[in-house]
């Protein structure tokens, strides 16, 4: 399964878990339904993934945190927040490029309309879903 087929997936999970809650939740309780949802269907789902960071001679273990990995392939970052902002792009356009992936998206739970809280992430870019 490609990364365009995940995520058509992971957005259908990700609007029913809105469908039946809505805004309103913490970041962990999404994640945490989303991650069940996955699983559900079949997906092996990483979660709260932690990787190191090395610069020059500098190893640093602990560098950062992905929410979720699909598959090996599809990066997911989850959020909770009035409105993204361009260090959430950032965020995961780094760690795209880090684990050399080729997609991500960024979801958004806390808005009132859940395709407005989706974007897909690649190369460079970012989008709506």
């Amino acid at each position: 399964m490609n990364e365009n087929e995940l995520s058509k997936i992971v957005f259908d999970a990700g609007l029913k878990i809105h469908r039946k809650f809505g805004p309103g939740l913490y970041e962990t309780a999404y994640e945490a339904c989303l991650e069940y949802e996955l699983v559900k269907r079949g997906l092996k789902v990483e979660k709260q993934l932690i990787f190191p960071l090395r610069y020059e001679d500098l190893l640093i273990e602990k560098a950062y945190r992905i929410d979720l990995l699909i598959e090996d392939k599809l990066i997911i970052e989850v959020k909770t927040v009035s409105e993204l902002s361009q260090i959430h792009f950032s965020q995961i356009l780094t760690y795209l490029k880090l684990l050399d992936k080729k997609l991500g998206l960024l979801i958004n739970f806390n808005v009132p309309l859940f395709k407005d809280g989706v974007r897909r992430v690649s190369n460079g870019f970012y989008s709506d879903l």
